[in-house]
């Protein structure tokens, strides 16, 4: 599978309402992680996915930089978790009927554990 990259202008061509300086800003304060190649940054998919999501919070909700830093690390944190929890998923499914019934049952009572 070839990967895409875009450069800096083609990432602004698809996110007009992102100026070179904000975009240039984003990548100083490390809100993208853009690949640095001769040519200069080069962004991936999942940065102008990020980007989109960056210019949706800033515009539609006015977050300053430090807020919107703030939720970018929590949105970073609940896609790990999302990550961590599709592999425990996928290892429990590969286990025995009964040892998913055991599991099943343990997650149950602690889950009733910690609502007390």
């Amino acid at each position: 599978m070839t990967r895409r990259h875009f450069s800096l202008t083609e990432v602004l061509v698809q996110l007009p309402e992102l100026t070179r300086s904000q975009l240039e800003s984003y990548i100083r304060s490390g809100v993208v992680l853009p690949v640095q190649s001769q040519e200069g940054p080069l962004f991936r998919e999942l940065d102008i996915a990020r980007l989109h999501l960056v210019v949706d919070l800033s515009e539609g909700y006015h977050l300053d930089e430090e807020a919107l830093a703030l939720v970018l690390s929590l949105v970073d944190q609940l896609h790990g978790l999302r990550g961590d929890m599709c592999a425990i998923l996928d290892a429990v499914a590969r286990e025995p009927v009964e040892t998913r019934a055991r599991l099943k049952t343990a997650i149950r009572e602690v889950r009733v554990v910690t609502r007390d």
